[in-house]
């Protein structure tokens, strides 16, 4: 059976991203990635859906926005 190394690379990909592979693990995922340019975009695609992800949750609401957000939940849930 043939194992590709696309599909290790994707199994290897979130541990990668997380910093929590071994060093075997590591290197073989690094190695995969600098030769892969499908890979490659992949992992670039999570390390910036992350990188939203984090900021997007940081970010605090305007004043006044959950207010207007209850009161059209309000509007919607007596239509």
């Amino acid at each position: 059976m043939t194992h590709d190394p696309c599909d290790r690379c994707e199994e290897l990909l979130q541990d990668f991203l997380d910093r929590t592979l071994s060093d075997a693990e590591w290197r073989e995922a690094e190695s995969h990635l600098a030769g892969c340019d499908y890979c490659r975009r992949r992992y670039r695609f999570e390390e910036t859906l992350r990188r939203y992800v984090r900021t997007t949750a940081a970010e605090r609401m305007p004043p006044g926005l959950m207010d207007k957000l209850q009161e059209l939940r309000g509007i919607d849930a007596t239509a």
